[in-house]
């Protein structure tokens, strides 16, 4: 199992958690951006530049990823692509996406593009806090637990 992360939007607070995640179990994690992303030391944990563009980010990670891989992305399309192709996917905010729930999670987002372009809507979602930062943990902590073999002490 790796972990790839749409990194371009992706909060600095969640890579923080990330970064620690991996060490602590041992799991390979990419980031993936079109421009330079910092990551620590580390044998785990690595950033992979793309070129510039329009989804490029996003068709590499599905690219490159297997079934089984976790994607941490905030992009509901990208979501409905890794769970088709049989990865998870969990959002910065700690909602993973499902084969039960993601289509129903790119209807409300073309709503709310929709809503958007018409002015009847205004803005996008409120600031990532601590307590999207802990539930994003949890969730995070929930799935490796269940889906990661600990590596041997």
């Amino acid at each position: 199992m790796r972990i790839w992360v749409d990194a371009d939007a992706c909060p600095n607070a969640i890579k923080e958690v990330l970064f620690r995640a991996a060490e602590r179990v041992q799991v390979r994690t990419i980031l993936v951006a079109n421009q330079f992303v910092r990551t620590p030391p580390s044998r785990v944990v690595e950033s992979l530049q793309v070129a510039a563009g329009f989804d490029v980010a996003d068709h590499t990670i599905v690219e490159r990823m297997a079934s089984g891989d976790l994607v941490i992305t905030g992009d509901v399309p990208l979501a409905a692509e890794v769970v088709a192709k049989g990865g998870a996917a969990l959002n910065p905010r700690g909602k993973m996406y499902t084969r039960e729930n993601v289509r129903d999670y790119l209807q409300r987002r073309d709503m709310m593009d929709e809503l958007r372009s018409v002015g009847a809507v205004s803005g996008g979602p409120s600031a990532l806090g601590r307590k999207e930062v802990q539930h994003f943990a949890n969730a995070l902590d929930r799935y490796l637990a269940k889906h990661h073999a600990q590596p041997p002490r």
